[in-house]
């Protein structure tokens, strides 16, 4: 349900962020969130069961959406990488934690007892934004009317062509990650890898993301490029993933996901800081949804396109072919992406 709801509802929610701000964003996120996770401490009925699931993935845009928004207002220039970083490093720990620790109190105390505390640590995030968040520290620049439609934005970023560049990594990017993560199991079965060493990989390679979330912006934000290390963690992904996907070497293939995590999931929090810098302040939050919106998109329709280059003889190795070739697409679009710092931007470069 979560990119299928997100492709819906990324951009209003994100023109919701722009016209009331992240603050307004959040709280109403994790207020949806809560209701939504408390409607799932349930057990027997289906229909409630996905009612529950459908509200929460309504509050996931208006929560990832707004990270970008608070890092255009509270952060200096030289800061912004990095703290766009770390708030993508947050979604990769919960993301970490949530595949760990859900099979360990599942199997200790059941599902309803297991929702409850999913609804329990929703209500402390809802608690937490309404009493601490707080109003931007800086004035925002506003360029654009953020008030306009989003049919005006969308023309508005259609002009654009290095924000439609941005774009398409998006959607290649994520559409590449959210089904490697998906297929990695099946994909190393045939090489003597069971669920719970592949899941381990899987783990291992967020972990990697997440170390590399704080020191790769720290390198782009040092350097002010973003370019050249969003075209390094495409190009690392690429190298490694055919030795990733056929390899049936425990350790080794622990080496490659922590690498491949390190440089390719930092990639992303790049892209959602060029994506900001291109647009500016004003519709910072818009423009992120519809980066989400496509990221979302591309990795449902790369999902069925790797479940139809399956093959019978070959199994999963087509599909792999397919997301090396997204990889390789994306660095020659990188090629033609323009530097969005604005210590660079602003002289041409």
């Amino acid at each position: 349900m979560h990119p299928l709801i997100y492709v819906l509802v990324s951009v209003p929610a994100g023109k919701f962020i722009d016209k009331r701000g992240y603050r307004t964003g959040l709280i109403f996120g994790t207020l949806v969130m809560t209701i939504g996770a408390t409607l799932r401490v349930s057990e027997g009925s289906f229909t409630r069961l996905l009612i529950a699931q459908v509200i929460i993935a309504l509050s996931q845009p208006f929560i990832i959406n707004s990270i970008s928004k608070l890092v255009l207002e509270w952060f200096d220039k030289s800061q912004e990488a990095l703290a766009t970083g770390l708030g993508t490093m947050g979604m990769f720990i919960g993301m970490a934690v949530g595949l760990m620790l859900t099979p360990y109190i599942y199997e200790k105390t059941g599902f309803k007892k297991t929702m409850g505390i999913f609804a329990f640590l929703s209500t402390l995030g809802f608690i937490a934004c309404t009493v601490f968040l707080k109003p931007p520290q800086k004035v925002s620049l506003l360029t654009t009317d953020a008030t306009s439609s989003i049919f005006t934005d969308f023309r508005f970023f259609l002009k654009d062509k290095n924000l439609i560049n941005i774009f398409a990594l998006a959607f290649l990017g994520l559409g590449f990650f959210n089904d490697l993560t998906t297929w990695l199991e099946p994909i190393l079965a045939p090489h003597g890898i069971g669920p719970v060493q592949a899941g381990t990989i899987g783990g291992v390679l967020i972990i990697g993301g997440i170390v590399g979330a704080v020191i790769i912006p720290t390198f782009s934000d040092f350097y002010k490029r973003r370019k050249p290390f969003v075209m390094l963690g495409l190009l690392v992904a690429a190298v490694t993933l055919m030795p990733l996907c056929f390899n049936g070497n425990f350790k080794t293939l622990l080496i490659l996901s922590v690498i491949q995590g390190f440089f390719f999931l930092p990639a992303f929090s790049l892209i959602l800081q060029m994506c900001s810098e291109q647009v500016g302040d004003t519709h910072g939050a818009t423009a992120t949804g519809i980066l989400m919106l496509l990221g979302n998109l591309g990795g449902v329709l790369v999902i069925l396109l790797m479940q139809a280059s399956k093959s019978d003889t070959t199994g999963f190795a087509p599909s792999i072919y397919l997301l090396l070739a997204l990889l390789v697409i994306s660095v020659v679009l990188t090629i033609f992406l323009k530097e969005t710092h604005p210590a660079v931007a602003k002289v041409g470069y």
